[in-house]
């Protein structure tokens, strides 16, 4: 009989496993957190993160140290290169250094997630969880929001938008996409300001919202520099999980092992574990202990941008300006799903900067495909869990995405020569986008075009799916148990059956609290 440590350990202290976690702990379970980054105190953050604006700390490489994966790449699309993938590291996660936005999927989302066999995800299963998770200090008493929860959510008010704000939403007023003032209300569409995860105009991440509060419970103990190599089994069932540590492995034990440790690494330790596609875990070596489709499935929004060269009263004042204010969720066709496309502001266009492509007074609107019909694929390099796994994101992939996408940058493209967004713009629309306009009446050279040059939203999905045992790509139930195995779980966004309409984070919180009331 293997004695038990701990009643459950959590990997990865991010935004579903650091909830999760404390919740836990706050029942009376004792929890151990391990992180495979850096464990810190809240006050101990680099203040680069803390800044309304991430583009500070990813130019900053002081800040980038240790919270971000090193040597971690994909390829986004089948046409392009491997090239960064961000993904956080160290307690936080991701939440430490994304782009701070707090908002919600619609919850069509959930509708479909229950619709294909999720029971327990529908709408009025996590509507209280959202709300719990909250501290809405515009709509905190609606009913479907939250007052005095966790995280703070916060809307920049009109008159501290900056110019590509502003131009935004007024171009698609003017262009008949309507207004909706809380983006996170249940059937929000057209216009909406951006809910941001901050407070005094400093991030909060999970770090500061969960953990900070929770350090000297009794039942929770935190540690970092821990990386997880596999999920130790006692027959078929999970006892534990194998650490290293200073170089030196050790197991810790529990009742209940859960794997938070994201769309990139929740996958790679399951495959480590001998849970995965078992020809591609044969051809490494590993023993295979159940067949599962961990790694296939893989989703993330795809962006594409059309760059404003702004006049000078447009552009960003300091390098502290938010990057982003406005959304606006809208639905491409009558045979679309709805909402499954998003125009976003800019107020710096990050990319053209770095290529110095052109003026760094300049800025971009973006659209994303919100609901996708292409997945990507994610393997192991090697059996060693320093190696950064394979990813191919195979974004577009599908016809049907590209279709929608051509649609969506057409319609972006006359949002952008619209009156509204010249009043901002320098110069020429069309010189400064000369290779999309050069192929902008061409379906298949603007296909061409996307495929080489779309980017993602940093909003990994689905590397291990949850649905119906009888599935063929399901890898968790709706409890978010492992198939075929006993006492593991996955818990953060890599269960989510499909990307969701919406930035991830948010959800993924709501998963964490949501799966601490329901682990045994």
């Amino acid at each position: 009989m293997t004695s038990t440590s701990w009643d459950v350990v959590v990997v990865g202290a991010g935004s579903a496993g650091a909830a999760l976690a404390v919740r836990s702990a706050e029942q009376g379970k004792r929890v151990l957190l391990v992180e495979a980054g850096p464990d810190y105190r809240s006050a101990q953050m680099h203040e680069a993160w803390r800044s309304p604006n991430p583009a500070v700390a990813l130019m900053d490489p002081t800040a980038a140290e240790g919270l971000l994966w090193a040597g971690l790449n994909s390829a986004r699309t089948d046409a392009q290169t491997q090239a960064p993938y961000w993904r956080g590291r160290g307690v936080g996660g991701s939440s430490s250094v994304n782009g701070q936005i707090a908002i919600r999927p619609p919850m069509a989302d959930f509708e479909d997630w229950s619709g294909t066999g999720c029971a327990g995800w529908a709408p009025a299963d996590v509507l209280p969880y959202f709300a719990k998770l909250e501290d809405d200090e515009q709509f905190g008493d609606a009913p479907y929001h939250g007052r005095g929860g966790p995280t703070p959510i916060h809307r920049t008010p009109q008159d501290e938008w900056g110019g590509v704000d502003t131009a935004l939403s007024r171009s698609a007023l003017a262009a008949g996409y309507g207004w909706s003032e809380d983006v996170n209300a249940p059937s929000a569409h057209g216009v909406s300001p951006y809910p941001i995860n901050s407070r005094g105009g400093r991030r909060v991440s999970v770090n500061d919202a969960y953990l900070e509060q929770a350090r000297e419970s009794s039942t929770l103990t935190v540690r970092g520099d821990a990386l997880v190599e596999k999920v130790v089994f006692a027959g078929n069932r999970a006892v534990g999980v194998r650490l290293l540590v200073d170089g030196q492995a050790t197991t810790e034990y529990a009742g209940t092992v859960v794997l938070s440790a994201g769309v990139i690494h929740s996958p790679a330790v399951l495959m480590r574990s001998g849970v995965g596609p078992a020809s591609h875990l044969r051809a490494l070596g590993i023993d295979v202990r159940h067949d599962l489709p961990v790694g296939h499935g893989m989703q993330d929004h795809p962006m594409a941008l059309v760059s404003i060269p702004l006049r000078e009263p447009a552009a960003v004042r300091t390098p502290h300006d938010r990057h982003t204010n406005v959304c606006v969720r809208w639905t491409s066709g009558d045979d679309a799903p709805e909402h499954d496309l998003m125009f976003v502001s800019l107020n710096q266009n990050v990319l053209a900067m770095a290529s110095a492509a052109t003026t760094t007074a300049s800025g971009a609107y973006g659209v994303w495909l919100n609901q996708n019909h292409s997945r990507g694929v994610l393997t192991l390099a090697s059996t060693d869990p320093f190696d950064q796994p394979l990813v191919r994101q195979r974004m577009l992939s599908d016809e049907r995405d590209r279709r929608r996408m051509r649609l969506g940058i057409r319609a972006l493209v006359d949002l952008a020569r619209r009156p509204e967004t010249a009043a901002i713009t320098q110069g020429s629309i069309e010189e400064e986008n000369a290779a999309l306009f050069s192929v902008l009446g061409s379906d298949d050279g603007l296909d061409d075009y996307l495929l080489r040059t779309v980017v993602d939203a940093q909003h990994g999905t689905s590397t291990c799916r949850m649905g119906p045992a009888d599935d063929p790509g399901t890898v968790v139930d709706s409890e978010c148990r492992v198939l075929g195995v006993e006492g593991l779980y996955v818990v953060d966004a890599s269960v989510f059956p499909s990307v969701p309409r919406a930035n991830t984070n948010l959800a993924t919180i709501m998963a964490g609290e949501l799966m601490a009331d329901r682990l045994p």
